[in-house]
């Protein structure tokens, strides 16, 4: 058992979040993030509501992407291609993975027109990851 008296790693220096801000913490991420897991079921079982958007250019998501979603690359995502979309649309976005900030400059994009959404934690690779079926063409 590890000596929990000393005090002198790099992971001590800095004291932890009391429970209370780790409560706020973590709360907060569940209104900015999805996970693939969550994604999936609610995809197969009938119970989605929510339009998966994948942000890159067209020639990855040709490559391969997830089933049911559509490709709006996030340089295009002006009010003009989301007009078929209700307001209160709720987007779902990824990209290919933690390497890609597609997501964030399409979340930039969306917030600036007043859209929610929700990013997909881990993008293509976090599904792959998760063992579930890409789209490849």
């Amino acid at each position: 058992m590890p000596n929990l008296k000393h005090r002198g790693s790099a992971i001590t220096e800095v004291p932890a979040a009391s429970p209370e801000e780790a409560l706020a913490h973590f709360s907060a991420l569940l209104r900015f993030e999805a996970d693939c897991w969550d994604v999936h079921e609610a995809m197969t079982n009938g119970t989605q509501d929510f339009v998966l958007v994948d942000v890159r250019g067209p020639g990855p998501f040709e490559k391969e992407h997830i089933p049911g979603a559509v490709n709006l690359p996030y340089g295009r995502m002006v009010e003009r291609n989301l007009a078929e979309y209700p307001d209160d649309t709720l987007f779902v976005i990824y990209c290919a993975g933690p390497h890609c900030n597609a997501t964030e400059k399409a979340a930039v994009r969306l917030a600036k027109l007043g859209r929610p959404f929700k990013k997909l934690i881990g993008g293509v690779e976090g599904w792959r990851d998760e063992g579930f079926d890409l789209v490849t063409g």
